[in-house]
């Protein structure tokens, strides 16, 4: 029989939310070792073993900032020399078939339906031998990614990790080729530590025996933190150097993402792209180019090291600029909009997203030849501190700052692989509410009461200022953003929500400004649903 895909995704949401998923959670949580002990049991239940693993020649990288990003120049790299590549990422941003990726591609419906149907398939015919347990939607994505890696038969598979590192179910990894370790910030507190030095503990969790592993300067406490952890695992470590540092031979060095913050994910990504090539090219690898590389040292002895007098070849140099990552540091525009996205959810890439926007819609608005209106479109979630971050985005001076949780459209729709049912519709608007609230506050305009500005909706709007707005999803708050501006949004086909006349009138200065430049960000989940909206190939 063959399966549609949209029913796989349904049935793949079953596993955000199910009771066993539920139970799994509560008996770990004070037992993190049992996760990677439960992931080795899912892994076998679907077929797969870990040995069968250690044929992927793996590239394992983790971080708070920058893990993503680092993976895509690595993976870019490697696919420019030939090799067929794996590349497994979270979250996704508009479907869920990108968080697994064959050649850069995110990985087609068809074989995403196949394969996930083989996996759901086998643990759904063991799980009554298992007191009815399956695993929870990131579990199954993950061994879904090993399956779909081994069946494609790629050459290497660029792994991010999900969560911190040692206890990550990414982690059942045994023999990765080599380990990465990208900026490190506090973030999800509650799952690894409320403290640098608790998080690069678990960070330093993915290192292993002998496996090389590199990393990006990091605050003094959580350098020696990962010091001590890979001395204790016999893992070589190397902090990787200034990209400035880096002599091409091609000329310099230009990369494919905006953003300053990206030089140090790139430069990491040219020591793991080059160790792995390194290894590919010893007696009994499958052979590796014939270029001239000389980044690192020999992995003679165990310690830390710092990396100099490096050079790199043209072909490691143009992986580097040919990059593409959505939904970080991306600019599109459309007409007289133009929207800046980026994910920023910790506090240090804020402070990058800030630092990227004030500099390029600077140049945007330089070229303008009218007047611009700035506006923010924001959310943030889970225990993120929301009202740290918006004071951040204060220096950019925006006209208007808007907030609407992330779900994509009011109107009920087939929208699987942007559902989320860990959280209530009521508790995001809440939250959307307080991020109001707070963004109020920091601009010394007290707590105002709000009022239901969309008819039959849920959306909320303050009543006497329109500095300030909350719509009840993302469609809506982008069709009042950009006020009929943009030729996607205005396709006749996407439904409008009606806003009552006292809100229209205060867009005056969006209807009258020469363009409208708008910045998405505090939420992968959030830019996301945006390109869903403004980017149609993004779905398809």
């Amino acid at each position: 029989m063959v399966w549609p895909q949209g029913d796989a995704i349904c049935t793949l949401n079953t596993l955000q939310t199910n009771a066993s998923a539920l139970e799994q959670v509560r008996r770990e949580r004070g037992h993190p070792q049992l996760q990677l002990q439960a992931m080795r049991g899912y892994l076998e239940r679907a077929g797969l073993t870990v040995e069968e693993l250690d044929h992927l020649n793996i590239i394992h990288v983790t971080g708070t900032k920058g893990k993503g990003s680092t993976c895509a120049f690595t993976e870019q790299i490697l696919r420019s020399y030939g090799f067929r590549t794996g590349f497994y990422s979270s979250p996704h941003l508009v479907q869920v078939r990108e968080r697994i990726r064959i050649n850069g591609q995110p990985i087609g419906k068809e074989l995403f339906t196949k394969y996930f149907w083989q996996v759901y398939g086998r643990l759904e015919e063991t799980k009554d031998a298992h007191r009815g347990t399956m695993p929870a939607y990131f579990r199954f994505l993950t061994i879904l990614a090993f399956h779909v890696f081994l069946q494609e038969k790629v050459d290497l598979a660029v792994i991010e990790v999900g969560i911190g590192g040692a206890y990550d179910c990414t982690n059942i990894i045994r023999r990765p080729w080599v380990c990465g370790i990208s900026s490190l910030g506090i973030d999800h507190t509650q799952i690894l530590g409320d403290t640098i030095e608790k998080i690069a503990w678990q960070k330093g969790g993915i290192f292993k025996p002998r496996v090389p592993a590199f990393t990006v300067r990091q605050p003094e406490n959580a350098m020696d933190v990962l010091k001590d952890r890979a001395k204790e695992m016999s893992c070589p470590l190397w902090v990787c150097p200034d990209l400035e540092d880096y002599q091409a031979d091609c000329g310099p060095l230009h990369l494919g993402l905006a953003g300053q913050h990206q030089r140090a994910n790139a430069s990491l990504a040219l020591q793991l792209s080059h160790t792995w090539l390194q290894r590919r090219c010893l007696p009994g690898g499958s052979g590796c180019p014939d270029e001239k590389m000389n980044l690192t040292q020999p992995f003679q002895h165990i310690g830390v090291f710092t990396l100099q007098n490096v050079t790199s070849s043209c072909r490691l140099v143009l992986g580097l600029a040919d990059t593409e990552w959505p939904g970080r540091n991306q600019t599109l525009k459309h007409g007289a909009v133009t929207y800046f996205l980026d994910g920023a959810h910790t506090m240090r890439s804020m402070q990058a997203c800030v630092h990227w926007f004030r500099e390029t819609a600077a140049q945007h608005e330089r070229m303008a030849s009218g007047t611009v209106a700035r506006v923010l479109l924001f959310n943030a979630t889970g225990e993120r501190d929301s009202a740290a971050m918006l004071k951040l985005l204060l220096p950019c001076h925006f006209d208007f700052a808007v907030f609407c949780p992330n779900i994509t459209e009011a109107i009920a729709s087939c929208n699987a692989d942007q559902q989320n049912f860990n959280v209530s519709v009521e508790n995001m608007l809440t939250r959307c509410l307080d991020n109001e609230r707070s963004w109020r506050l920091h601009h010394g305009q007290g707590d105002n009461s709000t009022e239901l500005l969309i008819d039959n909706g849920l959306s909320l709007v303050p009543k006497k200022k329109a500095d300030t707005l909350v719509f009840p999803c993302i469609l809506s708050a982008l069709q009042w953003i950009t006020q009929g501006r943009d030729p996607v949004l205005a396709d006749s086909s996407k439904s409008v929500l009606e806003v009552k006349p006292s809100i229209m009138a205060k867009a005056a200065l969006l209807c009258n400004a020469t363009e409208i430049h708008i910045l998405i960000t505090g939420s992968l989940h959030l830019v996301g649903g945006v390109l869903k909206h403004i980017d149609p190939a993004s779905s398809k």
